[in-house]
């Protein structure tokens, strides 16, 4: 499935880790939100590394870390499988 959203370019690394997340199972699709430059998700990630930030009913908020920064994703997950899925974009990254 095509990531979908308004900022739907990113970097390759983040585009490779994306394709894993997508073919977990449980996960229907991934949405890339807003980006913002200049941040980083701290001292030992690098380009492609994914942090969840919280589980929601209807999936999971997470950022990726891109060349220029930060880049919000939504990671929607069929109904039930979000904390499985949480644990298992932890263990990629």
């Amino acid at each position: 499935m095509p990531s979908r959203g308004r900022h739907q370019s990113t970097s390759k690394e983040c585009r490779q880790m994306i394709k894993k997340i997508e073919a977990l199972d449980g996960v229907i699709g991934v949405i890339i939100g807003h980006s913002y430059g200049g941040k980083s998700l701290g001292k030992q990630s690098r380009t492609g590394s994914v942090k969840v930030q919280r589980i929601e009913q209807a999936g999971i908020k997470a950022a990726t870390q891109s060349a220029k920064g930060l880049q919000e994703l939504f990671i929607r997950t069929k109904a039930g499988h979000e904390n499985t899925v949480a644990e298992k974009i932890t263990a990629l990254s």
